[in-house]
């Protein structure tokens, strides 16, 4: 049996197809993202035949692109677990609930999966050194499994991203550089830095490769696999870049036709902040692709992103599956990073909060029903965020005494 069944990219605008044996960016036609696409008919595979294997993602490894197991680079990354939560589910009047806590990932965000595969892939077609742009997790994730691959990494973020994550790029050996301005200025900068670059270079900015989405995309293999190789009724998804949303619905769509999955695809909403709302903006006003959001800012650091390279993929999937998009408020997503905490013991990040909050607004509005089942996605730790909560706890002398409520 072949590790991978990878067999060619393709572009989901022009449909043009490329050679998936050789290091490729964007289509130099129309400069979409790339999609990895598999001989899925050669996929001699059960499900059964999963559960055997080791609990991380490289389970999945026929519909992932490594080709040989000695390419794989690991931490142990995958198999988060989908937490029940009754308490939340019923403040928010819903019966079932559950989370999806990419938090426990080895570099505590989601951001572990797509590296895990990219950094892989990069590796196994010559690559020996990356550069990207990022809000924080996702260099940080990079960062660390380009350590564990040997390879060197260049990493540009925000002057204001959180700090953990720029202590993660330096203690695995990254070349951090701090940007004054966004995201997107830290893009240009590493663009233009690759291309008046030498050979080895490749730039690992979100979507401007194939392969980190392949990584993602084994979200929604989870998912299924946990609640016995069925669907839910809704994903909930913060959206920045928008990898993991397209991600997810290519896997369901990829288990579909693998035969393993059958009926409609869960009804996937992404989630933004009304302080960076391109992809709400664009779904309301039926547009097929976003415009760059002015003065973007948000306390949802990953979600921070003013136009997403993949924004017509992200609208494509949401509207395919009759799903939305939602914008919710920084001082929503402050709350619920505490009412989760409260409620289930889940200290989420504030991109997890907002799916928490855009469920409260779908629900008021009847968009959800009460017996729904629903799918939320906290795609990093809340220790990484130690800024979003307040701590405001009384000081007691060494000799004084407590006094109980």
């Amino acid at each position: 049996m072949s590790f991978s069944s990878l067999s060619q990219l393709e572009c989901p605008r022009c449909y043009a197809r490329y050679d998936a044996q050789v290091l490729q960016g964007v289509c130099p036609t129309d400069g979409s993202p790339l999609l990895a696409r598999y001989d899925l008919e050669s996929v001699a595979l059960q499900p059964e035949e999963i559960s055997r294997r080791a609990p991380d993602l490289w389970r999945y490894h026929e519909l992932l692109p490594v080709s040989a197991a000695e390419h794989v680079v690991t931490l142990g990354e995958g198999m988060t677990p989908l937490l029940s939560t009754p308490r939340l589910a019923a403040e928010l009047g819903l019966r079932r609930l559950l989370i999806k806590d990419d938090g426990l990932l080895p570099t505590g965000s989601f951001k572990a999966r797509g590296a895990a595969v990219g950094v892989s892939r990069a590796r196994e077609l010559g690559v020996t050194r990356l550069a990207m742009p990022t809000n924080g997790n996702a260099g940080a994730a990079w960062s660390t499994y380009a350590a564990r691959a040997g390879l060197r990494a260049t990493i540009a973020m925000p002057v204001d991203a959180p700090r953990i994550t720029r202590a993660e790029i330096v203690v695995t050996g990254g070349d951090l550089r701090l940007v004054d301005g966004l995201i997107s200025d830290a893009g240009r900068l590493i663009g233009a830095a690759v291309a008046a670059s030498s050979a080895g270079w490749f730039d690992v900015s979100t979507l401007k490769e194939p392969y980190r989405i392949e990584g993602k995309k084994t979200m929604g293999y989870e998912i299924t696999e946990q609640l016995g190789w069925r669907m839910p009724d809704v994903v909930v998804y913060p959206t920045g870049g928008g990898v993991g949303l397209i991600g997810i619905h290519k896997a369901l769509t990829e288990l579909r036709e693998l035969g393993w999955l059958d009926g409609p695809l869960p009804r996937l909403v992404a989630v933004q902040s009304t302080g960076c709302a391109p992809i709400v903006a664009a779904y309301e006003s039926g547009a097929c692709e976003s415009k760059a959001w002015p003065n973007a800012r948000t306390v949802a650091f990953g979600i921070n992103v003013p136009k997403a390279l993949g924004d017509f993929l992200v609208l494509r999937a949401v509207r395919e599956t009759r799903g939305i998009a939602v914008a919710v408020d920084d001082a929503e997503i402050l709350a619920d990073v505490q009412l989760v905490g409260r409620l289930e013991g889940l200290f989420c990040c504030p991109e997890g909060a907002a799916t928490v909050s855009a469920v409260r607004r779908l629900r008021a509005s009847g968009w959800l029903g009460a017996d729904d089942e629903v799918v939320l996605l906290n795609t990093g730790a809340g220790l990484i965020y130690p800024d979003s909560v307040a701590v405001d706890a009384p000081v007691v002398p060494a000799d004084g005494e407590l006094v109980l409520d």
